[in-house]
C-alpha cells in the first residue's frame, strides 16, 4: 500500500517534489490566491459602453432626422414653381397656392395675403436653409 503524502508537501509522481519550479507558493505561510471578482467589473464596463452606445445612437438619430428634414424642405423648395433664378444669399419666401402647389417668391409673408409655408434661404451648397 503506498503511503500518503501530507497536504503541505508538493509532490508528484512524473516530476516529484517541485515546490521550487512553481510559479506560485506553497508553503502554509504563503498568502492566499484570491480570484479576483471580475463580474462587477464587467458588470460597469458593460454599463458603460452599453452608456456610450447609447449616446452615439441617439446623436446619429438626432443627426438623421435633423438631416431628412433639411432634404424634406430642400425637395419641397426645388419642387415649388418660380421664373426666377435664385441668387445665393437671398431671402425667399415659400406660399402654397390654391391648387395644392407651392410657390417661392421674394414677397414677404406681411407684404402677400398667401398662405406662408416657411422663410428659406440659399446657400453656397446650393441648398435651402429653413428659417422660419
Amino acid at each position: 500500500m503506498e503511503s500518503k503524502k501530507p497536504d503541505n508537501v508538493v509532490f508528484s509522481d512524473e516530476k516529484g517534489y517541485n515546490a521550487s519550479l512553481l510559479t506560485y507558493s506553497t508553503s502554509v505561510g504563503a498568502p492566499v490566491i484570491k480570484i479576483d471578482d471580475v463580474v462587477s467589473w464587467k458588470s460597469r464596463s458593460i454599463n458603460n459602453v452599453n452608456k456610450e452606445f447609447e449616446n452615439k445612437f441617439n446623436e446619429l438619430k438626432e443627426q438623421y432626422e435633423s438631416l431628412m428634414r433639411e432634404y424634406e424642405w430642400n425637395e419641397l423648395v426645388y419642387n415649388a414653381k418660380f421664373s426666377f433664378e435664385p441668387v445665393i444669399g437671398e431671402i425667399y419666401h415659400l406660399y402654397a397656392n390654391d391648387d395644392g402647389t407651392h410657390s417661392l417668391s421674394l414677397i414677404a409673408p406681411n407684404e402677400w395675403n398667401k398662405e406662408h409655408i416657411g422663410t428659406f434661404k440659399l446657400n453656397s451648397e446650393r441648398k435651402w436653409i429653413h428659417l422660419a
